[in-house]
């Protein structure tokens, strides 16, 4: 019996969702492996033993086998960055907390990029309806958190230092992962020394920035 065999032939509940499950699982894999653009939904279907058109049956796309990706490792994110804003005090600490979490979570700042781009315009209304949902419990939860470090902080700046800093990481992680030909290419011509960057120490500054002149002007 082949493994696409076994998986056309689970009816139950629990079958099922371990099937998404594995979908999930090799999406997640190949995409660490090689970023998000590259992976095909023929590929995700191979690593698990399905048939593409067996797939489709518990995804509609590749975007939202993603955009579900996204959601979950929002919900990863989210805490490990709560539990660092604890023992925060002040600008500083609250953006090194975001950004040394984010540097951490390269696949999740691949999401955060193609998300807006890509992953929220070949779904369902109700996938992004629930995505939408998942990404704004875990906004007001850092938003909570942040305050307590920052009280001095009104709600709407510390919302705006979440959107800017989930943005930002999308951003910088793509600009300081280029192919290995382009990183190259830089790294040989000292005029473009400037495209060389590092994520963590960039977002750090440009939040710790923001956070003072956001307080100052609170």
């Amino acid at each position: 019996m082949t493994s696409s065999e076994t998986f056309q032939r689970a009816r139950s509940r629990e079958a099922k969702a371990v099937r998404e499950q594995a979908i999930l699982d090799a999406a997640r894999a190949l995409a660490a492996e090689r970023g998000i653009r590259t992976v095909t939904l023929t590929e995700i279907a191979d690593a698990v033993g399905m048939h593409k058109s067996a797939m489709l049956r518990y995804f509609e796309t590749r975007e939202e086998i993603f955009l579900r990706l996204t959601a979950e490792a929002w919900g990863e994110w989210t805490p490990a960055l709560i539990e660092r804003l604890a023992a925060a005090s002040t600008p500083a600490e609250v953006a090194a907390a975001f950004s040394t979490t984010l540097a951490e979570r390269g696949p999740f700042c691949d999401l955060l990029a193609q998300a807006p781009l890509n992953l929220e315009r070949n779904v369902s209304v109700e996938a992004v309806r629930a995505f939408k949902l998942t990404s704004g419990e875990s906004l007001a939860r850092i938003a909570e958190a942040v305050r307590s470090a920052l009280p001095a902080l009104p709600d709407s700046a510390a919302r705006d230092l979440v959107a800017a800093a989930t943005s930002l990481a999308g951003t910088f992680w793509q600009i300081s992962t280029p192919p290995p030909e382009v990183a190259a290419l830089y790294r040989s011509d000292p005029r473009l020394g400037h495209a060389l960057i590092d994520l963590e120490p960039r977002l750090r500054r440009i939040l710790s920035a923001y956070l003072v002149g956001a307080l100052e002007s609170a």
